[in-house]
């Protein structure tokens, strides 16, 4: 078991922001906005969070539907923010980068650039330090959106965004269709992060790998071909690894079977991560006792996992520094 401190549970690198809205969080939002929810805690979960039996990272998805409705006005993008943020705090982290989609809060009145400046503001007010990461989505008629979400992450990019994503049904929609998207990120100079190797192959990795990702949302699917591993080692590119959510969408049957050992002997770098705290009911805290568990991860083997985790960060200088002495200090 892990000791009596959060370490090794520090930092959250994939986490976004309307899959990790708590029940007590989603009843405020719904109060601000006249909007009904079941009164029985029971039932509300069942709408937030996947049970036994979900099929795939489709179903998965499907999920998100209320707390996204949740976050159409100013109001409740702060607080969702800052409680999330607070509640990472109480649980011991030091650090965390948040995602969401601007696209999905304007259907109403706010424009992406209204809500990534609400959000900024509450991460600004929050205990921990956080980087925003701005979600794109996958989708046939999305490519507009995705222009501007990579617009507004410019503007904002010295103010607290930090990386532009790719999200979304990987396997309907192709990493390659988001060319455009791509160039544009490197045009503007914001770092990018794509979604791949989860409900596609390990093709989705290469391709994210070409198209310039800093680091790769899951890309557990990589091991499915050598020279995709080979190239991940070689670009120094981060695996923001969610073992939880990967068994939610069946990807893997059980955490022993969960691909972390395989990656660290490869040289591949990773990190350990929640994805969804609600939808998949997890906590960091749970995803690494999950993988000390099922891995038997020495000492040594989870300090370099979190050294790992703090370089791949797009944290300050001065809050790498703080991390990295913590670290040495732990005690395990």
């Amino acid at each position: 078991m892990i000791n009596d401190s959060s370490f090794p549970a520090w930092i959250d690198l994939h986490l976004h922001l309307d899959g990790s809205i708590s029940i007590k969080t989603a009843r405020k939002l719904a109060g601000m906005q006249s909007i009904y929810l079941p009164e029985s805690s029971d039932a509300l979960k069942r709408k937030m969070s996947v049970m036994d039996g979900c099929r795939d990272l489709n179903d998965y998805l499907n999920r998100f539907q209320l707390p996204i409705s949740l976050l159409h006005i100013r109001e409740a993008l702060y607080l969702c923010t800052y409680e999330l943020l607070d509640e990472l705090y109480e649980q011991g982290l030091k650090y965390a980068e948040i995602r969401f989609a601007p696209q999905l809060t304007y259907a109403t009145e706010l424009t992406q650039y209204d809500a990534v400046k609400i959000v900024l503001r509450a991460i600004e007010d929050a205990p921990i330090p956080c980087g925003l990461i701005l979600s794109m989505m996958r989708g046939e008629d999305n490519h507009p959106y995705n222009l501007i979400t990579i617009d507004v992450a410019k503007k904002f990019r010295n103010q607290g965004v930090v990386a532009v994503d790719l999200a979304g049904a990987e396997a309907l929609f192709p990493t390659h269709t988001f060319a455009d998207e791509f160039a544009a990120a490197r045009a503007a100079k914001v770092p990018l992060i794509i979604h791949a190797g989860e409900a596609a192959g390990a093709q989705s990795v290469r391709e994210a790998i070409e198209a310039g990702a800093v680091r790769i949302g899951h890309g557990v699917r990589a091991l499915e071909d050598p020279e995709v591993i080979q190239q991940l080692v070689e670009k120094h590119i981060t695996l923001e690894l969610c073992p939880t959510s990967n068994l939610n969408t069946g990807i893997f049957p059980s955490y022993e079977a969960y691909p972390l050992r395989q990656l660290m002997e490869a040289g591949v770098r990773v990190c350990i991560n929640t994805d969804n705290m609600t939808v998949s009911n997890t906590t960091l805290r749970q995803e690494w006792q999950h993988m000390i568990d099922a891995f038997q991860l020495s000492p040594e083997e989870i300090r370099q996992i979190v050294y790992d985790t703090v370089e791949a960060s797009f944290a300050s200088e001065e809050v790498k520094k703080s991390i990295r002495q913590d670290i040495k200090n732990a005690a395990l």
